[in-house]
């Protein structure tokens, strides 16, 4: 096992670093999706309303593998090439888009209807309540949810190996392949998910205990 992560770790880094990347370039991208699709579910009228709840319903009832396959082979036979990393990062951004936005719902109708209608009467426009006084309010409420979010994103980065990208998990089936070890890569490969997703969840807790603080 030593000898084999000796020989894999050069190849495991770079994974790493695309692993990383991945997951957090998309994180980032599906919270201004979701954030974006929860105003417009909750405030815009109907004809934003309703594609932002169809959005919803159809990301949330189908695979994300399945999306990524869409997206990555299926979009090309309707005139639009997209290369593989763009691919996965556009459909994990969706895709926890999708799930983000009704976090960022239920935190913004956590907020009392009372906050609001001070807003207003002090001369705030709708934009500016929601960005000063209601948005700060929702994070707070919505942090723990959001950060699991992010693990799972992590997590689902390992589904981009079957559009040929190059990170964790397809270095191990690589390495599995030329070796026939697959058992020992991917008990290392699963090993280094862990311990990534271990310190996002202390990371995750002292911000948790930050935001605590400040509220107190």
């Amino acid at each position: 096992m030593l000898e084999l992560l000796q020989r894999a770790a050069p190849f495991l880094l770079q994974a790493l670093w695309m692993t990383v990347w991945l997951g957090l370039v998309s994180f980032i991208l599906s919270l201004m999706v979701g954030f974006v699709v929860a105003v417009a579910r909750m405030y815009g009228p109907w004809p934003l309303r309703f594609p932002a709840i169809a959005f919803v319903s159809l990301i949330r009832g189908t695979p994300l593998l399945t999306q990524i396959l869409l997206v990555y082979y299926g979009l090309p036979q309707l005139g639009f090439t997209i290369e593989a990393i763009p691919a996965v990062i556009l459909t994990l951004a969706l895709h926890a888009g999708a799930y983000t936005s009704e976090d960022i719902r239920g935190g913004i109708q956590s907020v009392d209807k009372g906050q609001w209608e001070a807003g207003y009467s002090s001369g705030m426009t709708f934009a500016q309540v929601l960005r000063r006084i209601v948005a700060p309010q929702a994070v707070r409420v919505i942090t723990p949810s959001l950060g699991n979010r992010f693990i799972t994103m992590m997590k689902d980065t390992s589904l981009a190996s079957v559009v040929t990208v190059v990170e964790l998990t397809r270095v191990a089936e690589q390495i599995g392949s030329a070796s026939f070890r697959y058992m020992q890569m991917f008990v290392i490969v699963a090993v280094i998910y862990w311990v990534i997703n271990s310190l996002l969840s202390l990371g995750q807790a002292k911000l948790e205990e930050r935001m605590r603080r400040a509220y107190r």
